[in-house]
């Protein structure tokens, strides 16, 4: 007897202007059908776009707005990266676009998704009720919460949430406070926090584990070091590495190379980009995209 796959939608605010590797990841969404991706932009359609991806058009001066009066506070920043602390409170603001969904989630567009659905299978899901990708704390670039009231109304519960949601200032909540209504002490050696850990109702509610997704950042990789894979394969939804053998993974969250290696890089051409990822075969690395077989040595 099947499981039935409970439904998803994450939602994510973009402002400015589509970066430029956008087309693998729409195709990335495009081959996982079965969940839904719910986009807020002023950047203009996405060329091609598959049918579980919306994109909703607002000014960012109007989502600012739904912002400030869902959550009945003052929320203009001039800083499209301050809705990073608003993430926690996705569920709530968009209660009603999330309405019949099992889960809402937030996340980033500097990735590209694997099979999430092999990741996140149903018999998992069914399990906890908040599914973090980091080992330690919430993990703002793919974090799934049940759509429940008391999960979509849990952010209240963060310290001083709303002076720290007006301040213009971004104070990383979605990984700081929201993470700390579920694991405190985090700095502590997991022999000495389990315990008080376990006494905590909203974590024995959550799962924390760790998925590797995000090489030459801090965390240390599968085998416990940091000898990070390289290049990074993607055929059809099956996303794998030049390290790790024929281990698949759920997603690949490349922010270190897009903050430092891919500054450097010359301006893509946009065609060559959406045919490499309309193609279904490519890889990735510290020096961009590029067609199975080529790229950095």
């Amino acid at each position: 007897m099947s499981v039935q796959l409970p439904s998803i939608c994450f939602v994510v605010p973009y402002f400015g202007r589509w970066p430029f590797w956008m087309p693998f990841f729409v195709e990335s969404c495009r081959a996982n059908p079965t969940l839904d991706w719910l986009i807020f932009s002023d950047c203009g359609p996405i060329p091609d776009c598959p049918p579980n991806v919306r994109v909703v058009e607002t000014a960012y001066e109007d989502y600012c707005a739904r912002v400030a009066h869902a959550l009945g506070i003052p929320f203009a920043p001039q800083n499209p990266y301050k809705l990073c602390d608003v993430k926690p409170a996705f569920g709530y603001i968009h209660a009603e676009e999330l309405r019949g969904y099992d889960f809402w989630a937030f996340g980033d567009l500097d990735l590209v998704w694997g099979d999430l659905r092999a990741y996140f299978t149903a018999e998992r899901l069914a399990s906890k009720d908040l599914f973090a990708t980091h080992a330690r704390r919430v993990s703002g670039h793919c974090c799934l919460v049940r759509n429940t009231k008391d999960l979509r109304e849990l952010f209240f519960r963060m310290r001083d949430w709303q002076r720290r949601m007006s301040d213009p200032t971004h104070h990383a909540l979605d990984e700081g406070a929201f993470s700390r209504i579920f694991i405190r002490y985090k700095n502590l050696p997991d022999r000495v926090a389990h315990l008080p850990r376990l006494l905590n109702a909203w974590y024995r509610r959550a799962e924390f584990v760790e998925a590797f997704s995000t090489p030459g950042a801090k965390v240390a990789w599968v085998d416990g070091g940091f000898d990070f894979p390289q290049r990074w394969f993607w055929e059809r939804g099956r996303l794998s590495n030049d390290r790790d053998g024929d281990r698949i993974f759920p997603y690949l969250h490349f922010v270190v190379w897009k903050k430092h290696a891919w500054k450097s890089l010359p301006v893509p051409d946009s065609t060559s980009l959406a045919a490499l990822a309309a193609s279904g075969r490519w890889a990735v690395d510290a020096g961009g995209f590029h067609p199975l077989g080529e790229g950095a040595a």
